[in-house]
């Protein structure tokens, strides 16, 4: 009888608030930098975010080239990259993961939840320390060299970085909200943000 007694009243009324980054437009200034938990050196991750978009352009994270109703996305971590074909991204959020793991060289690409077919890329090759995070733009050197045609256009929030390859289980559930093991390397929720150009950051409720 007084199982629910103390459950509080307005339970289901407490919205939290998150960061979302626009990019409203192409341009070689318009970026954003990511502080991360601790270093990049990494033998696996699994990257995600949620991404709108109605410009299929380049980003820092993948290169998207439009091949009839599919996209190409592709991530590099040193030369040639790997790509897939996926459904094309839109202007309806989409929840994008990529999985790597060095020891196998098993890499994958996720959209809300649905796995790739597995690709092998750089086996047993170490993502060395001492690099950046940049988000909107696609640098052609470490220093910058910015091409606006390569760059983002659209919104992306919820950027989380894992220095582990978490199963399709784990993704299935970051995709439709469930909880999972906080990021390890960048942390959406609590991850410094400096902004540059004519990017906005929006707080919106989840």
């Amino acid at each position: 009888v007084t199982l629910f007694a103390h459950t509080p009243l307005n339970l289901y009324t407490t919205c939290a608030t998150v960061k979302s980054l626009l990019f409203p437009s192409e341009t070689s200034t318009s970026y954003v930098d990511l502080s991360p938990l601790k270093s990049l050196t990494l033998s696996a991750f699994t990257l995600c975010m949620r991404v709108a978009t109605e410009v299929q352009v380049g980003s820092p994270v993948w290169k998207v080239l439009k091949v009839v109703s599919l996209s190409r996305l592709s991530f590099y971590l040193s030369g040639d990259g790997v790509y897939f074909s996926v459904p094309e991204l839109g202007a309806l959020e989409t929840h994008v993961c990529f999985t790597w793991d060095s020891q196998s060289g098993a890499t994958a690409v996720y959209l809300d939840g649905r796995k790739s077919l597995t690709k092998i890329y750089k086996k047993v090759h170490v993502v060395r320390a001492g690099g950046k995070v940049l988000l909107g733009q696609d640098p052609d050197n470490f220093l910058g060299d910015f091409d606006a045609q390569q760059s983002f256009v659209g919104e992306m929030y919820d950027v989380n970085l894992w220095d582990s390859a978490l199963s399709p289980s784990e993704i299935r559930d970051l995709a439709s909200g469930r909880q999972v093991q906080r990021a390890n390397v960048i942390d959406w929720a609590t991850v410094q943000v400096q902004s540059h150009g004519e990017v906005q950051v929006l707080s919106r409720e989840l």
